[in-house]
């Protein structure tokens, strides 16, 4: 009696304890809900109030949650997943290239030059162009182009062409002229000028080689750049994307994304990575760096706390920094954007400061340069749960594959560049170098997790080609059949916590973000199908019906 008694005390005070709960604002009901939590992988209904989840469960203890005010929303079967989290990608660059010529998808040089000369007609005399998408592996040629064809056509207007990569810029005459590029200018260190036979440049600039045509080229106004990041937001929300790790941006920008974050017109929660810096002395004036890590800005809009580096270039302009020399060409061995010493100064610094650092390393040198920095600075730097990552980590040295699980680092990886580049990608390393390439599945099998992006605008923005890529290494067509080095595949789970839960947890995100758990931010996608389930032929069909953003609808479909 004595027990009874003493549980009934306990009621009394705690009159919530079975009482009535408090009203979610919204309801979701009758839907087909994938959760990516353990403790419930799927549901029928979620729950939420203010800007959570509170709830994921059954229809009928949803209901229980429902009040006079609540917004009960029937999904009628529809698939709902957590809010897509894009693990590297240039928010900016999205932005800027809606604004430029869209080169994308060119199956020649003379399709490049005839879009541009479209371009140049509603331009002003004089007034820079510029595009982004061209990729000489598509064209029959399979060379890189050179500018003569698109001076004749476009003599009045500088003209900066930028490869599908970002790591080539293809330049007219005019813009070579304004940048004061002759046959005397020299390759920049971690750079390279292609040139034709008399020596002098051909038109196309790698890798570090393009900031001389950059730097003549006029910067775009604050104002420019307002409405460039808002049409990219727009555009990650039609997708699905609820979240993006933005690989390297400067204090400029970044104080701009503060200002739409601060006035609430920022739909979209952003890990922002600091461009590198360039050396200790201006680390140390970066505002960002000087300020320390910050996390979940303006109601969870921005994270500061990784910085970006680059230890190479890009494999499919023979950039990327190779062990031996590339397959194709033998005389190149690719190019290093940074020194090592750099790379290891800045893990140093970011072991210190509790600053994540990122490196973009494609070929397999790169991976080396990054690995080896990373473990010389842990010697010098113990710290537990570091969460250091490699960009990309396309072409490992299969010595290297067991290093990231030994080093806690994390390679943040895109799948659609596998199914881009594996046209060519064999040509360029050999049949044996590519069985350390794209190898996602060699990687998960060592305990590490592959948080999976599309860098874009160097890919699509679309998330869910992702997903497809990752679980049948195919592109749209199906092609090749069986899927390209099948098994390297991710089953559907792994490709679903490689563009949720693993971005969050690799951006210390995971315990407000990447899964449909209460507590966590009510970020949730409705798709028009069942990717978990639905035939393989049909994933890259997938649409998204409607994004949600902390309990707000941020996209519908019409």
């Amino acid at each position: 009696m004595k027990r009874l008694t003493t549980y009934a005390t306990l009621l009394l005070l705690a009159p919530g304890v079975l009482g009535a709960q408090r009203a979610a604002d919204l309801v979701f009901t009758n839907g087909r809900i994938y959760t990516v939590d353990a403790t419930r992988p799927t549901a029928t209904a979620l729950a939420v109030r203010g800007d959570r989840i509170v709830f994921a469960g059954s229809d009928v203890e949803a209901r229980a949650l429902t009040g006079a005010a609540t917004r009960v929303v029937d999904l009628q079967g529809k698939t709902v997943i957590p809010g897509i989290i894009d693990a590297h990608a240039h928010l900016l660059g999205l932005g800027t290239s809606l604004r430029r010529v869209n080169l994308a998808g060119t199956g020649s040089y003379a399709e490049v030059v005839s879009r541009v000369a479209a371009w140049a007609k509603t331009v002003k005399p004089g007034e820079w162009i510029q595009g982004r998408g061209w990729d000489q592996t598509r064209w029959a040629t399979n060379a890189f182009p050179t500018h003569d064809e698109l001076s004749r056509a476009i003599p009045n207007n500088p003209v900066v062409l930028s490869r599908v990569d970002g790591h080539a810029v293809l330049a007219n005459a005019k813009a070579m002229e304004l940048a004061g590029i002759t046959a005397r200018t020299t390759d920049p260190a971690g750079g390279r000028i292609i040139r034709d036979a008399s020596g002098a440049p051909s038109g196309v600039f790698v890798d570090n080689a393009e900031e001389l045509i950059s730097k003549a080229i006029p910067p775009a106004s604050r104002a420019e750049t307002r409405l460039a990041i808002l049409a990219a937001i727009a555009e990650c929300n039609r997708y699905g994307l609820t979240g993006i790790h933005d690989a390297g941006q400067d204090p400029g920008t970044i104080s701009i994304y503060e200002d739409l974050a601060r006035a609430g017109d920022f739909n979209l929660r952003n890990y922002v990575m600091l461009s590198d810096p360039g050396s200790r002395e201006r680390a140390l004036r970066n505002t960002y760096l000087t300020r320390g890590p910050q996390s979940g800005l303006y109601g969870g809009r921005l994270w500061v706390r990784a910085v970006k580096l680059y230890s190479d270039g890009a494999l499919g302009s023979r950039g990327a920094a190779l062990l031996a020399p590339y397959s194709d060409e033998p005389a190149n061995s690719g190019l290093l954007v940074s020194q090592p010493e750099h790379i290891a100064m800045m893990a140093d610094l970011g072991l210190r400061r509790g600053f994540q650092i990122n490196v973009h390393a494609i070929g397999d040198r790169g991976n080396r340069i990054a690995l080896d920095a990373f473990e010389a600075a842990l010697r010098r730097t113990p710290r537990a749960d570091h969460r250091f990552r490699v960009e990309h980590a396309q072409v490992i040295s299969l010595d290297d594959i067991p290093r990231f699980a030994l080093l806690g680092v994390i390679p943040s990886m895109q799948a659609t560049h596998q199914t881009s580049d594996m046209r060519w990608a064999e040509a360029r390393v050999g049949p044996q170098r590519i069985r350390g390439a794209y190898a996602w599945r060699a990687l998960l099998s060592t305990g590490v997790i592959v948080p999976n992006g599309t860098d874009f605008p160097v890919e699509e923005v679309n998330p869910l080609l992702t997903f497809h890529a990752a679980v049948t290494r195919q592109d749209a067509a199906g092609t090749p059949p069986g899927g390209w080095y099948p098994e390297q595949k991710m089953t559907r789970q792994e490709a679903l916590q490689s563009i949720t839960i693993w971005p969050a947890y690799a951006g210390f995100q995971e315990s407000v973000m990447g899964s449909i758990t209460p507590g966590k931010y009510a970020d949730f996608v409705v798709l028009d199908r069942d990717i978990m389930r639905v035939p393989d032929s049909e994933l890259h069909a997938t649409r998204v019906l409607s994004t949600w953003l902390g309990g707000k609808r941020v996209y519908q479909s019409q």
